[in-house]
């Protein structure tokens, strides 16, 4: 039970973290995504980089190409929500990027030939219920950036369903170094030549924020590790969903977000749609 109180306290640390992440890349609106994922990974990756070599693993790593491909998944996923994060409102990226559980059980039926229980088929519609409330589509323009964030919880669910493979073959270190030297490398060239927005040299406080941003990033992701040392995943997912009560905040204290009843009502079929997911998975 103690153990399982540490999972928690650390899970809810890593969604006010993953919260502060978020919050941090919306108030950097002078400042191009590209730039925004070369501080998010370039940190990660010297902190991963420095943890294999003191536990002294392969850096090659051994599926290569899951690897190369996990980690364009995870690229993409993390561009698209960045963007995202500085079109639409904080809370509401925040929601539709958390449906990527429920693409991983489309995926997985998909690709693994896992079959859709009857209560993970209750939570997929409730979630997609959740995420048209929301995008209260109106067939324009105006619903491109959240269309964009759905698509970043797609490439999210994508690479997810790709760890499950790589984890028989890798270790999540090596997992993370892959992901975050390929995201950072990749950038150099875009934010060289311009590619999705002009480079911008930071002033003294987009500085600070664009360091903080690979701080709360790895911070939120070794949380995030930890909490899973103390407790099975399937008991912990459902408090990552804090993540959004944390935003809601955030959003209505820095930006005066107010969520309208539309939005309410779709952020509380999504976490409605993770509870009933969560609960199967404890069963199971």
């Amino acid at each position: 039970m103690e153990n399982k109180s540490k999972g928690i306290t650390l899970i809810l640390l890593s969604a006010l973290f993953f919260a502060f992440m978020a919050a941090t890349v919306k108030s950097l609106n002078n400042i191009p995504v590209t730039e925004k994922i070369f501080f998010r990974n370039a940190f990660g990756f010297i902190v991963a980089f420095i943890m294999i070599r003191r536990k002294k693993k392969p850096l090659l790593g051994n599926n290569k190409p899951l690897l190369l491909l996990r980690s364009t998944f995870g690229l993409l996923g993390v561009a698209c929500y960045f963007y995202a994060l500085s079109n639409i409102k904080l809370a509401d990226a925040v929601m539709l990027n958390k449906l990527s559980p429920f693409f991983v059980l489309v995926l997985s039926a998909i690709f693994l030939k896992e079959k859709i229980k009857k209560p993970q088929l209750i939570s997929l519609i409730l979630a997609l219920g959740g995420a048209a409330f929301l995008i209260k589509p109106e067939f324009n323009s105006s619903i491109l950036p959240s269309l964009i964030a759905l698509l970043s919880a797609l490439f999210a669910g994508s690479a997810y369903t790709t760890i499950r493979h790589l984890r028989h073959t890798d270790a999540a270190e090596t997992i993370v170094l892959y992901f975050t030297f390929f995201s950072t490398v990749l950038m150099i060239p875009l934010m060289a030549t311009g590619t999705f927005g002009s480079f911008v040299v930071p002033n003294g406080l987009e500085l600070i924020r664009l360091l903080g941003l690979g701080v709360f990033a790895t911070a939120a992701q070794f949380l995030m590790t930890n909490a899973y040392r103390y407790a099975p995943a399937g008991e912990l997912a459902i408090y990552t969903y804090t993540n959004i009560i944390f935003s809601t905040v955030i959003g209505i204290l820095i930006w005066s977000e107010i969520p309208d009843k539309l939005a309410i009502i779709g952020g509380l079929l999504i976490i409605t749609a993770g509870f009933i997911n969560y609960q199967f998975n404890r069963r199971k």
